[in-house]
């Protein structure tokens, strides 16, 4: 058998044999790390066994009178009221005895009941069936419940595996009278009807979810001893106190408050008490809070919104100061800011020209080069004869030679020609190009 609510396969889900590893489909899940070794004396070993139902929602322990091999995952059908019932066996071996020893449970008590078998392919068929009936009974029971105007809160409806007993799951602020209502769930339903009331926190471990850590419910997963939360926890941790933060989905305050609770009173030993006010010069100085990290006592004077972070060696010397009727000028505190690193301010640089690519120097370099070299030609060229432009054009076709881009930006600036009346028709000879610029006419020779 296996989880079968997270995906396909051949055992459906996880494809650990009927564990999963994450503890996702199984609330309270437990990793048995002591399966692999071996036992040395068979008759000393544990002959309770860990039954889970609905999903790790509710577990109970079983003995194990026929010596049965079993393994977690499997189903067993075991002794119910007035029949059987069908659940998962989730812990089996030594381990069992740490959770009876947990939660006060004696191993020979006579009262606990027996592993019939394992559980058959008629047994599990039933037990589905009856599983089908849990969620329209749940939706039928709240609304009998509504008609008679009861101050409850129906949470889980379980059914036994051979359909002849149902466990209702409530949880009320008052004590409610349902003496009615059991009547009109026996004639509804046909089974015995068993009313068991939960506390907020129990429901909302049954319901699951994800809290604001973005982890599952600690209440779902492993936490099953439910200790009493208020807000002095949260002011020995310097945490604001906003319901909205500190309450979990359940309206009430969230149990891992107390997690880290006795870290912090171990820290706070060490600061001095009836500190919360200091006499000063210019007025009591408050305490506001307490850093266990840094040692450090935050005061504020009256009238000024100032912080002043004192060392516990600080407020002992002024306390007895004070005790003696003295009062200090100044508080001295301590310097924060000495200590951390001062951070330049980067002002606006202009940095236009001081940003040179390689590929740019080279392109200007080589036109650097190629104008010092037309410059001194220029010099040494002989005067030569005026030709019209569509002859040069002509001879620069044949010629083959062809001027770079660079040299019509470094020449002279060019005159146009005199533009032509409007009635006047140009020749092809006459048209003038503003491409080229023109040169200068040679002197006549006579």
């Amino acid at each position: 058998m296996s989880c079968g609510s997270c995906g396909t396969g051949k055992p459906n889900g996880c494809k650990s044999n009927g564990g999963c590893s994450t503890g996702g489909c199984n609330r309270l899940n437990v990793h048995d790390w002591l399966m692999n070794l071996p036992i040395s004396d068979v008759d000393s070993s544990c002959k309770i066994i860990e039954v889970s139902f609905g999903n790790g929602s509710r577990k109970d322990f079983y003995r194990n009178a026929t010596l049965q091999y079993f393994e977690k995952g499997d189903y067993v059908t075991i002794e119910g009221v007035s029949g059987f019932d069908v659940g998962e066996v989730s812990l089996t071996g030594e381990l069992v005895r740490l959770q009876m020893k947990k939660k006060n449970v004696d191993e020979f008590n006579p009262d606990i009941k027996k592993v019939l078998r394992r559980s058959t392919d008629k047994d599990v068929e039933i037990w589905r069936q009856n599983k089908v009936r849990e969620k329209p009974g749940l939706m039928k029971s709240r609304e009998i419940a509504l008609e008679l105007k009861l101050q409850m809160k129906l949470t889980e409806l379980e059914i036994q595996a051979d359909g002849k007993k149902a466990t209702f799951f409530y949880t009320a602020d008052d004590r409610v009278d349902f003496r009615e209502l059991i009547k009109r769930y026996a004639s509804e339903f046909r089974v015995k009807v068993e009313m068991r009331q939960i506390g907020i926190r129990q429901e909302a471990g049954k319901v699951g979810g994800i809290g604001s850590c973005g982890r599952e419910l600690c209440c779902s997963t492993w936490l099953t001893d439910f200790k009493s939360v208020t807000t002095t926890a949260a002011r020995y941790q310097n945490l604001s106190i906003n319901q909205t933060k500190l309450s979990g989905q359940c309206g009430r305050l969230k149990c891992c408050l107390n997690f880290e609770l006795d870290t912090y009173l171990d820290a706070l030993q060490n600061f001095p008490d009836n500190a919360d006010m200091l006499e000063t010069t210019k007025g009591p100085a408050t305490l506001i809070k307490k850093d266990i990290f840094k040692n450090l006592m935050w005061y504020v004077l009256p009238e000024s919104n100032k912080h002043y972070p004192l060392s516990i060696t600080r407020v002992k010397e002024i306390k007895r100061l004070n005790y003696r009727g003295e009062k200090v000028d100044e508080l001295q505190p301590v310097d924060l800011t000495s200590n951390k690193s001062t951070e330049m301010e980067h002002s606006f640089v202009d940095v236009v020209g001081q940003i040179s690519l390689k590929t740019l120097e080279k392109d200007s370099r080589r036109r650097n080069n190629e104008q010092q070299q037309r410059g001194g030609g220029n010099q040494q060229r002989p005067p030569q004869q005026q030709r019209p432009p569509q002859q040069g054009n002509n001879q620069q076709r044949n010629t083959g030679q062809q001027r770079p881009p660079q040299q019509q930006r470094q020449r002279p600036p060019q005159q146009r020609p005199p533009q032509n009346n409007p009635g006047q028709q140009r020749g092809p000879q006459q048209r003038p190009s503003f491409n080229r610029p023109q040169k200068p006419p040679e002197p006549d020779k006579k």
